[in-house]
Protein backbone atom coordinates (compact mmCIF):
# COMPACT_ATOMS: atom_id res chain seq x y z
CA UNK A 1 0.00 0.00 0.00
CA UNK A 2 1.05 3.55 -0.59
CA UNK A 3 -0.27 6.07 1.20
CA UNK A 4 1.35 9.66 0.37
CA UNK A 5 0.81 13.01 -1.37
CA UNK A 6 0.94 10.81 -4.66
CA UNK A 7 -1.61 12.63 -7.49
CA UNK A 8 -4.68 9.68 -9.32
CA UNK A 9 -3.72 9.79 -12.71
CA UNK A 10 -4.40 7.71 -15.71
CA UNK A 11 -0.80 6.78 -16.80
CA UNK A 12 -0.06 5.63 -12.83
CA UNK A 13 -3.68 4.41 -12.15
CA UNK A 14 -2.77 2.17 -15.60
CA UNK A 15 0.98 1.44 -15.79
CA UNK A 16 2.58 1.17 -12.59
CA UNK A 17 0.63 -2.09 -11.24
CA UNK A 18 -1.60 -0.50 -8.75
CA UNK A 19 -5.04 0.61 -8.34
CA UNK A 20 -6.15 4.03 -6.51
CA UNK A 21 -8.65 3.70 -3.59
CA UNK A 22 -10.33 6.92 -3.53
CA UNK A 23 -9.41 10.63 -2.94
CA UNK A 24 -8.27 11.47 0.59
CA UNK A 25 -7.19 15.04 -0.34
CA UNK A 26 -8.31 17.42 -3.13
CA UNK A 27 -5.15 19.49 -3.81
CA UNK A 28 -4.12 21.95 -6.76
CA UNK A 29 -0.52 22.78 -7.65
CA UNK A 30 0.97 26.10 -6.65
CA UNK A 31 3.51 28.57 -6.47
CA UNK A 32 5.58 30.07 -3.23
CA UNK A 33 7.32 33.52 -3.54
CA UNK A 34 9.40 35.67 -1.06
CA UNK A 35 7.15 38.40 0.02
CA UNK A 36 9.89 40.65 -0.94
CA UNK A 37 9.44 39.85 -4.61
CA UNK A 38 6.15 41.80 -3.88
CA UNK A 39 3.87 40.14 -6.64
CA UNK A 40 0.21 39.09 -5.28
CA UNK A 41 -0.31 36.68 -8.64
CA UNK A 42 1.26 34.10 -10.51
CA UNK A 43 0.61 35.96 -13.70
CA UNK A 44 3.15 38.43 -12.23
CA UNK A 45 5.98 35.95 -12.74
CA UNK A 46 6.91 36.54 -15.98
CA UNK A 47 10.63 35.16 -16.95
CA UNK A 48 10.70 34.46 -13.62
CA UNK A 49 13.15 31.14 -11.87
CA UNK A 50 11.20 28.08 -10.46
CA UNK A 51 12.52 25.91 -8.60
CA UNK A 52 10.55 22.45 -9.10
CA UNK A 53 11.56 18.68 -8.76
CA UNK A 54 12.24 16.53 -11.86
CA UNK A 55 10.02 13.83 -13.00
CA UNK A 56 6.68 14.67 -11.62
CA UNK A 57 3.69 15.95 -13.07
CA UNK A 58 4.67 19.47 -11.26
CA UNK A 59 7.36 19.84 -13.77
CA UNK A 60 4.89 18.97 -16.30
CA UNK A 61 2.15 21.62 -15.08
CA UNK A 62 4.77 24.10 -15.45
CA UNK A 63 5.65 23.98 -18.62
CA UNK A 64 2.35 23.84 -19.49
CA UNK A 65 1.20 26.89 -17.68
CA UNK A 66 3.67 29.02 -18.77
CA UNK A 67 3.42 28.37 -22.02
CA UNK A 68 -0.22 28.79 -21.76
CA UNK A 69 0.17 32.16 -20.06
CA UNK A 70 3.44 33.04 -22.08
CA UNK A 71 5.15 33.61 -19.01
CA UNK A 72 8.73 32.39 -20.19
CA UNK A 73 9.22 30.79 -16.43
CA UNK A 74 12.58 29.19 -16.32
CA UNK A 75 12.44 25.64 -14.73
CA UNK A 76 15.52 25.09 -12.47
CA UNK A 77 14.89 21.33 -11.67
CA UNK A 78 16.65 19.28 -8.98
CA UNK A 79 16.05 15.19 -8.87
CA UNK A 80 15.28 15.48 -4.47
CA UNK A 81 12.75 18.40 -3.63
CA UNK A 82 14.81 18.81 -1.00
CA UNK A 83 17.53 20.49 -3.30
CA UNK A 84 14.64 22.51 -4.84
CA UNK A 85 13.78 23.76 -1.66
CA UNK A 86 16.95 24.25 -0.38
CA UNK A 87 17.92 26.21 -3.97
CA UNK A 88 14.72 28.44 -3.54
CA UNK A 89 15.46 29.33 0.25
CA UNK A 90 19.35 29.98 -0.61
CA UNK A 91 17.72 32.81 -2.98
CA UNK A 92 18.83 30.57 -6.40
CA UNK A 93 15.23 30.99 -7.58
CA UNK A 94 12.48 33.12 -6.62
CA UNK A 95 9.50 31.16 -7.13
CA UNK A 96 9.17 27.38 -6.02
CA UNK A 97 6.40 25.44 -7.04
CA UNK A 98 4.40 21.99 -6.02
CA UNK A 99 1.07 21.06 -4.43
CA UNK A 100 -0.35 23.79 -2.60
CA UNK A 101 -0.57 21.36 0.78
CA UNK A 102 3.84 20.55 0.33
CA UNK A 103 4.44 24.20 -0.06
CA UNK A 104 2.35 24.98 3.02
CA UNK A 105 4.71 21.75 4.63
CA UNK A 106 8.23 23.33 3.32
CA UNK A 107 7.06 27.01 4.05
CA UNK A 108 6.29 25.56 7.84
CA UNK A 109 9.20 23.38 8.31
CA UNK A 110 12.02 24.94 6.50
CA UNK A 111 11.82 28.67 5.86
CA UNK A 112 13.68 30.48 9.04
CA UNK A 113 10.78 32.73 9.10
CA UNK A 114 7.80 31.37 7.30
CA UNK A 115 6.10 34.88 7.38
CA UNK A 116 8.52 35.93 4.86
CA UNK A 117 7.06 33.39 2.10
CA UNK A 118 3.74 33.85 0.57
CA UNK A 119 1.73 30.84 -1.27
CA UNK A 120 -0.10 33.00 -4.22
CA UNK A 121 -3.86 32.11 -4.96
CA UNK A 122 -3.74 30.55 -8.47
CA UNK A 123 -3.66 26.64 -8.37
CA UNK A 124 -2.63 25.88 -11.95
CA UNK A 125 -3.75 22.00 -11.87
CA UNK A 126 -6.03 19.50 -10.13
CA UNK A 127 -4.21 17.19 -7.94
CA UNK A 128 -6.66 14.44 -6.15
CA UNK A 129 -4.29 12.66 -3.69
CA UNK A 130 -4.83 9.35 -2.11
CA UNK A 131 -3.93 5.84 -1.16
CA UNK A 132 -3.15 2.51 -3.66
CA UNK A 133 -2.77 -0.67 -3.62
CA UNK A 134 -1.11 -3.34 -5.53
CA UNK A 135 -2.99 -4.63 -8.12
CA UNK A 136 -4.22 -8.48 -8.30
CA UNK A 137 -5.01 -7.74 -4.28
CA UNK A 138 -8.62 -7.24 -4.36
CA UNK A 139 -9.54 -7.75 -0.90
CA UNK A 140 -7.11 -5.77 0.45
CA UNK A 141 -8.08 -3.06 -1.97
CA UNK A 142 -12.08 -3.38 -1.34
CA UNK A 143 -11.11 -3.16 2.26
CA UNK A 144 -9.02 0.01 2.05
CA UNK A 145 -11.60 1.76 -0.23
CA UNK A 146 -14.71 1.18 1.94
CA UNK A 147 -12.28 2.27 5.39
CA UNK A 148 -11.89 5.53 3.64
CA UNK A 149 -15.77 5.42 3.11
CA UNK A 150 -16.50 4.90 6.43
CA UNK A 151 -14.43 7.53 7.70
CA UNK A 152 -16.22 10.07 5.55
CA UNK A 153 -19.78 8.89 6.87
CA UNK A 154 -18.56 8.51 10.04
CA UNK A 155 -17.80 12.51 9.48
CA UNK A 156 -21.44 13.16 7.89
CA UNK A 157 -23.14 11.10 10.94
CA UNK A 158 -21.35 12.82 13.66
CA UNK A 159 -19.32 9.41 14.62
CA UNK A 160 -15.78 10.64 16.50
CA UNK A 161 -13.39 8.36 18.05
CA UNK A 162 -14.85 10.01 21.42
CA UNK A 163 -18.27 8.85 20.87
CA UNK A 164 -18.35 5.92 18.78
CA UNK A 165 -18.78 3.36 21.20
CA UNK A 166 -21.69 5.71 22.73
CA UNK A 167 -23.18 5.66 19.25
CA UNK A 168 -23.20 2.37 18.57
CA UNK A 169 -25.06 1.54 21.77
CA UNK A 170 -27.28 4.37 21.55
CA UNK A 171 -27.95 5.36 17.96
CA UNK A 172 -31.48 4.57 16.17
CA UNK A 173 -30.19 5.91 12.77
CA UNK A 174 -30.12 2.87 10.77
CA UNK A 175 -27.39 3.98 9.01
CA UNK A 176 -25.47 4.52 12.08
CA UNK A 177 -26.01 1.39 13.14
CA UNK A 178 -25.00 -0.12 9.83
CA UNK A 179 -21.46 1.80 10.11
CA UNK A 180 -20.83 0.61 13.57
CA UNK A 181 -22.08 -2.83 13.74
CA UNK A 182 -24.96 -1.96 15.71
CA UNK A 183 -28.22 -4.47 14.69
CA UNK A 184 -28.50 -7.35 12.36
CA UNK A 185 -26.50 -6.43 9.14
CA UNK A 186 -23.10 -7.09 9.05
CA UNK A 187 -21.45 -5.03 6.42
CA UNK A 188 -18.23 -6.55 7.47
CA UNK A 189 -18.59 -9.85 6.25
CA UNK A 190 -18.43 -9.48 2.61
CA UNK A 191 -15.03 -7.65 3.23
CA UNK A 192 -13.85 -10.78 4.97
CA UNK A 193 -14.05 -8.72 8.17
CA UNK A 194 -16.24 -8.55 11.44
CA UNK A 195 -18.91 -6.25 12.01
CA UNK A 196 -17.25 -3.57 13.93
CA UNK A 197 -14.30 -3.26 11.36
CA UNK A 198 -15.75 0.63 10.71
CA UNK A 199 -15.98 0.57 14.36
CA UNK A 200 -12.36 -0.15 15.13
CA UNK A 201 -11.28 2.39 12.14
CA UNK A 202 -12.80 5.28 13.88
CA UNK A 203 -11.80 4.55 17.33
CA UNK A 204 -8.04 4.26 16.08
CA UNK A 205 -7.69 7.88 14.42
CA UNK A 206 -11.09 9.16 14.55
CA UNK A 207 -13.36 10.38 11.50
CA UNK A 208 -12.30 12.02 8.50
CA UNK A 209 -12.40 15.39 9.47
CA UNK A 210 -10.57 14.95 13.13
CA UNK A 211 -7.59 13.32 10.96
CA UNK A 212 -7.09 16.49 8.86
CA UNK A 213 -7.90 18.58 11.60
CA UNK A 214 -5.21 16.60 13.38
CA UNK A 215 -2.44 16.51 11.12
CA UNK A 216 -2.98 19.38 8.33
CA UNK A 217 -5.71 21.59 10.14
CA UNK A 218 -5.59 25.16 10.82
CA UNK A 219 -4.64 24.66 13.96
CA UNK A 220 -1.37 22.26 12.83
CA UNK A 221 1.79 24.42 11.68
CA UNK A 222 0.57 23.01 8.10
CA UNK A 223 -2.32 25.37 8.93
CA UNK A 224 -4.74 24.43 5.73
CA UNK A 225 -8.30 25.47 5.49
CA UNK A 226 -10.38 22.39 4.67
CA UNK A 227 -11.95 24.27 1.48
CA UNK A 228 -12.73 21.57 -1.58
CA UNK A 229 -12.13 18.82 1.36
CA UNK A 230 -15.13 19.78 3.16
CA UNK A 231 -17.99 17.22 2.93
CA UNK A 232 -20.28 17.35 0.29
CA UNK A 233 -22.81 18.27 2.88
CA UNK A 234 -20.74 21.66 3.38
CA UNK A 235 -19.95 22.76 -0.13
CA UNK A 236 -16.74 20.30 -0.64
CA UNK A 237 -16.39 17.44 -2.85
CA UNK A 238 -15.93 14.52 0.10
CA UNK A 239 -18.58 12.38 -0.85
CA UNK A 240 -18.99 8.84 0.18
CA UNK A 241 -20.96 5.73 -1.32
CA UNK A 242 -23.18 4.48 0.99
CA UNK A 243 -21.68 1.48 3.39
CA UNK A 244 -24.62 -0.53 2.94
Amino acid sequence: MLSRNTTWTLTRDASLGMHFVGVTFYDGQGFMVPKSLNVKSAKQLKGAQVCVQSGTTTELNLTDYSRANNLQLKPIVFEKQEAATGAYFSGRCQVFTTDASGLASVRSKEAKNPADHMILPELISKEPLGPSIRRGDDEFFAIAKWTLNALLEAEEFGVTAANADKMKAESKNPSVMRLLGAGNEDTGKLLGLDKEWALRAIKAGGNYGEIFKRNVGEKTSIGLPRGTNNLWTEGGLMYAPPVR
